[in-house]
């Protein structure tokens, strides 16, 4: 087995794959061809919704959230015959599009509301290993992909934690507890295969007698148990409270662990829950790997590359995150994400996962 089968996964399905491959250190570049020509389906902003009645039919005219938060390589299937198209990726890595103005005037506010419907926010994270902790605890910084390149938010793994924990800021400089510019943190267990994503809110033990400061749960994410890569690419299922009505996220204030997003999901309780999967990559006979195809976002292989979907409509890319250099991602998500819930999910890719790969 060459490194160069394991071009988006972690392993070929019932062969051993090399020592290395959880490593994010991986593989050659390969990047998009043709996009996926679906057809238009109802509006996505109806899967989203748990509470209230749909949105209006306005809305929905909307035109919808651009695909270019799609997949890497060749496009699965439908593009199969188009062999050859992968040697374009030279050429898209440099026309990778950048993401359309986006204003920022509250930045605590920006990012921790909903993408705008019918707009794809473009992101890029970037992985500084300088210091003396190194690679152990990274600092990782959310930029919007524009010409502006402005700062959204940072995250560091927490040292003298029992578990993984990444503080999430609003200051590149500030990344403390109990700074007023924590925004927010990534939580996982033991293992390293679930986490969850919290607000800045108190956690409940330290709560008013009103409730009214709990933190929120905004997200959490699950990778799913594949000692040594047997079971093929990595696979992950994000869970998101629902919408309402008035397209705002319902808020999850959990006051025991037995009521967070990560049991109601276990329990099958999916009322103002919503599960959302990664795209499964599709072997590829021409290139011997696992590609998607994320039209040009996505030049470099790695197991980190994911989008993710809602079961009922594939073809809208939820979020989608990619390697395109060494320490350079691009991050791209749409409603009903927000940046911190997308940031998080990407650091949770990040994260070491012993008993996934």
């Amino acid at each position: 087995l060459r490194r160069q089968d394991l071009v988006l996964c972690d392993s070929v399905p019932s062969v051993p794959p090399p020592a290395a491959t959880g490593s994010d250190e991986e593989d050659d570049s390969d990047s998009s061809t043709k996009p996926i020509r679906s057809e238009k389906k109802k509006n996505p902003v109806s899967l989203f919704q748990t509470g209230g009645d749909p949105p209006k039919e306005k809305r929905s005219k909307k035109k919808t959230p651009p695909k270019a938060v799609e997949s890497e390589e060749e496009t699965p299937e439908k593009n199969s015959n188009k062999k050859g198209k992968g040697k374009k990726s030279k050429k898209t890595k440099e026309e990778r599009p950048p993401s359309p103005v986006i204003e920022v005037d509250n930045l605590e506010e920006f990012v921790l509301r909903p993408a705008p419907q019918g707009v794809t926010i473009k992101c890029r994270v970037t992985r500084d290993k300088k210091g003396m902790d190194r690679g152990l605890y990274p600092t990782y910084y959310l930029h919007l992909d524009n010409d502006k390149k402005v700062f959204l938010l940072a995250g560091r793994k927490r040292k003298k934690s029992k578990t993984s924990n990444y503080l999430i800021s609003i200051d590149p400089t500030d990344l403390s507890r109990g700074g007023e510019n924590f925004i927010g943190k990534l939580r996982s267990n033991l293992m390293g295969t679930k986490f969850t994503v919290f607000d800045n809110g108190m956690n409940p033990d330290r709560a008013n007698a009103d409730w009214s400061n709990v933190r929120q749960e905004l997200s959490a994410v699950v990778y799913e148990t594949n000692v040594l890569g047997f079971k093929g690419p990595r696979k992950m299922t994000v869970i998101i409270p629902g919408m309402n009505s008035d397209n705002e996220r319902v808020p999850i204030r959990p006051r025991n662990d037995n009521d967070g997003l990560l049991m109601r999901w276990q329990n099958r309780n999916m009322d103002n829950v919503i599960e959302l999967h990664n795209k499964a990559p599709v072997w590829n006979d021409e290139t011997q790997s696992y590609v998607l195809n994320f039209h040009g976002r996505v030049t470099h292989a790695s197991v980190k590359n994911f989008q993710i979907v809602h079961s009922s409509d594939p073809d809208y890319i939820v979020m989608q995150f990619g390697r395109v250099a060494d320490d350079a991602f691009t991050m791209d998500y749409n409603y009903p994400l927000c940046a911190v819930q997308a940031f998080a999910i990407a650091l949770s890719s990040f994260d070491g996962k012993l008993a996934c790969e």
